[in-house]
């Protein structure tokens, strides 16, 4: 057993160590009374891979990321996220996890909150420092770092959120819409970082709606209907649905594999 409670395992799916696989589901299902919002999802998530997961409102990505992370119980399967299992709420400095609601204190300021959230992962003064000035250089907020974090505009809330959870540099971020309500520009300068994070090992899982962001993962997973319809690199599945589209690509996998 861990610290925290959670079983060092290896993906008995896959056979893989936790060396080579970060996120290992097995049929994770979740049903509300009689909608079933993700239906027997297989995820196999390697180490410095940037992994979109992409869909309609309602397909179940949001619903997946929350049983990732512990916040909601899974009806049926399994998950292991970084060798261990999921079993409640996961903790410990190595995950991140954004989500798309408002996760910062309103009543303190930028700083404030990034102060918190660094004490909250014993990041020591020193560096703290040093990850604030990036952060609110790569979120555009160096001008608010004083201001109330209710004084801010939805989208600027959002960086706030993101600018938190990546704080203390966790080895695995879930990042649930990332760039909503952000500008064409910044969403640019926040993949430039997610990219940079990637080259210095960590592992990216996010959702978005955004199909020219869901172009720049290493692999994309589409969901309809609480399901995963498709999975590959975008090249992949655009060669396959026959398409320079990934729009394209996910309608053409959405209709079975027929346009």
């Amino acid at each position: 057993m861990n610290g925290d409670g959670s079983q060092s395992v290896t993906c008995g799916t896959c056979h893989s160590s936790a060396e080579d696989l970060v996120v290992c589901t097995r049929e994770l299902s979740k049903r509300f009374d009689d909608i079933v919002a993700v239906s027997n999802l297989d995820l196999r998530i390697r180490r410095s891979v940037l992994y979109g997961l992409i869909g309609p409102n309602g397909s179940g990505k949001t619903t997946s990321i929350k049983m990732l992370v512990g916040l909601l119980t899974p009806s049926a399967g399994s998950a292991e996220i970084l060798g261990r299992t999921v079993s409640g709420r996961l903790r410990g400095s190595n995950v991140g996890y954004m989500p798309q609601d408002l996760a910062v204190y309103p009543d303190l300021t930028v700083h404030e909150n990034l102060e918190l959230f660094a004490g909250l992962h014993s990041v020591d003064p020193k560096t703290f420092k040093s990850r604030e000035a990036d952060l609110l250089r790569m979120t555009d907020l160096e001008t608010r770092k004083n201001s109330l974090v209710s004084h801010l505009s939805g989208g600027m809330k959002h960086r706030v959120s993101l600018a938190c959870v990546l704080i203390h540099e966790p080895e695995l971020l879930f990042l649930d819409e990332p760039t909503v309500g952000v500008d064409p520009e910044l969403r640019v300068g926040f993949w430039n970082y997610f990219q940079k994070l990637k080259t210095q090992g960590r592992t990216i899982v996010l959702t978005t709606h955004y199909m020219d962001e869901a172009v720049r993962c290493d692999i994309v997973g589409m969901m309809r209907s609480g399901k995963l319809i498709a999975e590959g690199t975008p090249s992949e599945l655009m060669a396959s649905a026959s398409t320079s589209s990934l729009e394209d690509a996910f309608l053409y996998y959405a209709r079975g594999g027929t346009y």
